[in-house]
């Protein structure tokens, strides 16, 4: 069923009550928010199961920084194709393929039992689980004008936050029950039923059945702006905003990875906590990341109160996000559990708050047929950095046991990734797809 969409004057667009826009929008987002949960409990099952895996197939420092490294240079590799992917087949389809690939992964590593079985599992993961934030985003900025995005993505993106509580909490109860073979096993189920949830109920908005006029015009009030003609791949390179974007991302992911990839065995090192009682700790640093995603997409909002344009209002929340990491450092002279908790949790909280708005910055740039591939060269960008990462990380425990250098680099990257951003494209200026290659 195809809707006409007539876009509203802003005279409409103001009188327009909220309430009477509808939500169908909220549920796509509710949808995106599920997938993301799905994908975070697949891949810190390896995190969780670390210590147990190092006894049982004689896996070390080394040989896990060398499984994380397959999952984030597959990673890599796999953003580039699941963006231009989601660009050309839309977001339906796409989605469908993108979680099948990952789903079966995950499972697959069920029958691994040497390090190179788990390398080669998690290179397969990984290019699977690659192509969830570009299909996301994608499908953000079709279903949400510009004003709701940060928002939108701070929810469906706190759902990464939901994963990463709920593997601590499924993981250890079945490894200890029927071992670490079937934790790989549990999220199968899961994967089936949303790829029927989303096969059956998501289309575009022009073609959703339920969705009304109004909820419609809301959504498509910047459709003439936004829309623009289509970019080829090549030129996005040519572009400083590109640049600007995955140079953040290159900072600023590795960080994120780092903490889904060590913390169960930074805290097993550190503090002594065993398989039985890592969820707490993990419970509570994801819960409140996943409120800092939350709260991170509504922040631009005071800031638009107090007078600020959209672009620097994003630009103020990105900042405030990368001040709140810097105490993360002070986690090197902690000896106490509860300390060491306490600045994890607001260090994971501010990324997913920066993460949120820096997704959304290449909607604030690029038109709407970009999106996918933008966000798929720079979350590319971002895995090669933690591929870089996971590879010292492996190197410096194997010979130090010492985090402290890993902790400083956590606090540091954010701020430098606000300089490198805002030289970049200053004031998150929209390219011209017609217009210069380099500078626009």
């Amino acid at each position: 069923m195809q809707h006409a969409v007539s876009l509203p004057t802003p005279l409409e667009d103001a009188e327009e009550a909220p309430a009477r826009t509808g939500r169908v929008r909220w549920t796509i987002c509710a949808m995106l928010f599920v997938a993301t949960s799905i994908n975070y409990m697949d891949r810190q099952v390896i995190s969780i199961l670390k210590p147990t895996l190092q006894q049982s197939i004689g896996m070390s420092e080394v040989d896990y920084g060398y499984i994380v490294d397959a999952f984030q240079v597959a990673y890599a590799i796999g953003l580039l194709a699941a963006g231009r992917l989601v660009d050309k087949v839309g977001t339906r389809i796409g989605y469908i393929v993108i979680m099948s690939v990952w789903s079966l992964s995950a499972m697959g590593h069920a029958l691994a039992n040497t390090v190179m079985e788990f390398a080669v599992a998690r290179f397969s993961l990984g290019i699977g689980e690659s192509g969830n934030f570009p299909a996301a985003i994608k499908t953000v900025a079709e279903w949400f004008p510009r004003g709701e995005r940060s928002l939108a993505t701070g929810v469906f993106n706190s759902g990464a936050n939901l994963g990463a509580i709920l593997a601590p909490l499924v993981v250890p109860w079945v490894t200890l029950r029927y071992g670490w073979h079937a934790a790989f096993l549990v999220t199968g189920l899961f994967s089936a039923l949303w790829i029927l949830w989303w096969f059956g109920k998501y289309r575009r908005p022009a073609d959703h059945r339920t969705l009304t006029g109004a909820e419609l015009r809301h959504i498509y009030r910047e459709a003439a702006i936004e829309m623009g003609p289509s970019v080829p791949w090549q030129r996005l390179l040519g572009y400083r905003q590109t640049w600007a974007f995955s140079a953040a991302k290159f900072l600023t992911d590795p960080v994120w990875w780092f903490y889904l990839f060590w913390l169960p065995s930074f805290f097993a090192a550190k503090f002594g906590i065993n398989l039985k009682h890592l969820g707490l700790p993990l419970i509570i640093i994801y819960s409140a990341s996943s409120a800092g995603s939350i709260a991170g997409g509504w922040l631009p909002t005071p800031f638009r109160w107090l007078g600020a344009s959209a672009t620097r209002a994003r630009l103020a929340a990105m900042l405030t996000c990368a001040l709140l990491v810097v105490p993360v450092f002070l986690i090197n002279s902690s000896q106490s559990e509860w300390t060491s908790i306490g600045l994890l949790s607001l260090a994971a909280a501010a990324h997913q708050g920066w993460s949120a708005n820096l997704l959304t910055t290449t909607s604030d740039m690029f038109p709407r047929t970009a999106v996918g591939s933008v966000t798929g060269i720079g979350s590319m960008a971002g895995s090669a950095g933690a591929a870089i990462l996971a590879a010292y990380a492996g190197h410096i425990l194997q010979r130090t046991h010492s985090y402290s250098s890993l902790f400083a680099f956590a606090a540091g990257a954010y701020l430098a990734a606000f300089l490198i951003l805002i030289g970049l494209a200053p004031g998150l200026k929209e390219v011209d797809p017609i217009g210069s290659r380099f500078g626009s």
